[in-house]
């Protein structure tokens, strides 16, 4: 959601800046700006994006993945065994 919001107030900046612009040398600081508003977004994005993967929440969910992991595959082939059992049932009768 925040890129979004960040996505929608870049657009209105541009506009707004594009509306004001007058003589032939503003599109150049227009540009400047929009540049430098586009990496200032960037590096709030990034940041926040650190934040949610180094949060306290991440770690344990990739803790609870890698624990139930080996559990998933195990029941993987069961579920595969049984299916190949009952499809030589069928192919028998």
């Amino acid at each position: 959601m925040k890129a979004s919001l960040l996505l929608v107030l870049g657009c209105a900046a541009v506009l707004a800046a594009g509306a004001r612009a007058e003589t032939p040398g503003e599109p150049e600081v227009l540009l400047q700006k929009v540049r430098e508003y586009a990496q200032k977004a960037t590096a709030v994005a990034k940041t926040a994006l650190s934040a949610v993967q180094e949060s306290e929440a991440a770690q344990q969910a990739r803790r609870w993945l890698a624990d139930n992991a080996d559990l998933a595959k195990q029941r993987l082939a069961w579920l595969k065994e049984q299916l190949t059992e009952l499809w030589k049932q069928r192919a028998a009768v």
